[in-house]
């Protein structure tokens, strides 16, 4: 018999399991560091630049068509509520958007030890790959302006 509750896992340390696996080595290298200090700088800078100025791209056209969708649905919500289509609640609107805000209030409150300790992570991740990450803001800055 199997209970959810009582459900063990098997903790896995990578560098033993790197040490018994050759094949591990092979693929990722045994450099157990930041995986851009294999590479020159120039090349940690032209890795990030690419993915930077891709991610970039991609943010803008994303951004270009999220903003015309949701432009053009209130425009045709506009067109339907004066032509009549379409009646709005405007007191029900208010009081499921005051209902919202307290959720989110909620919610933020208790989301704050979890968005701190993202954020200690993600700066530890950008000093350690300073140069990849100097490469990947500028290529996303390109990518915007592209």
């Amino acid at each position: 018999e199997h209970d959810s509750d009582e459900d063990s896992y098997e903790v896995l340390d990578l560098t033993e399991y790197a040490r018994r696996h050759h094949w591990w080595n092979r693929v990722f290298g045994r450099n157990s560091g930041p995986v851009g200090e294999k590479y020159s700088v120039a090349t940690q800078i032209v890795m990030g630049g690419v993915t930077g100025w891709c991610a970039g791209f991609l943010f803008q056209k994303v951004g270009k068509l999220a903003a015309t969708a949701v432009g053009g649905g209130f425009l045709l919500l506009q067109i339907a509520s004066h032509s009549g289509y379409v009646q709005i609640d405007w007191k029900r609107v208010e009081k499921d958007v005051n209902k919202a805000k307290k959720q989110l209030k909620k919610r933020a409150n208790k989301a704050a030890p979890e968005i701190n300790t993202l954020i200690e992570e993600s700066t530890e991740f950008i000093k350690q790959n300073i140069v990849v990450s100097s490469g990947f803001v500028g290529g996303f800055l390109l990518g915007l302006a592209s």
